[in-house]
C-alpha cells in the first residue's frame, strides 16, 4: 500500500539557470526518501510536470552519496536571463515548483 504527499515533504530543492536552460536540484531529507526520489522522478515524470513551461529533454543526474538528484530542464527559460521576457527567465521557481509535485510513498513512510 502507498499514500501520496507532495515531494517537498520528502526532498528540498534549488534551482537557477544555464542559459536557455534551467538546473533543478532535489535532495531528499533521509535515505528511504532518496529511494523514492529515484524511483518518482523520472526525466519523463519530471518533463510532463513542466511541458507548459519547456519545450525540451529533461537530463536526470543521480549523486547517490548526497541523496540528490540534479535535473536540466532544456528550453526551459524561453532565451535565459537577458533574452527572455517570462517573469522568471533564470529558474529560480523551478525547484519550488517541482516540489509541488505530489509522489507516492509507502503507507509506513514518515514525512
Amino acid at each position: 500500500m502507498s499514500k501520496t504527499v507532495r515531494l517537498d515533504q520528502v526532498a528540498y530543492g534549488r534551482s537557477g539557470d544555464k542559459g536557455d536552460d534551467s538546473n533543478v536540484g532535489i535532495w531528499a531529507r533521509t535515505p528511504a526518501g532518496y529511494e523514492v526520489l529515484e524511483r518518482e522522478l523520472t526525466p519523463a515524470r519530471v518533463k510532463a510536470h513542466f511541458a507548459g513551461i519547456m519545450t525540451g529533454e529533461v537530463t536526470r543526474y543521480e549523486l547517490p552519496r548526497l541523496r540528490a538528484l540534479n535535473f536540466i530542464l532544456g528550453h526551459s527559460l524561453a532565451g535565459g536571463g537577458s533574452g527572455s521576457v517570462r517573469t522568471d527567465a533564470q529558474g529560480k521557481a523551478h525547484a519550488r515548483g517541482l516540489l509541488f509535485m505530489e509522489i507516492e510513498v509507502p503507507d509506513d513512510f514518515e514525512v
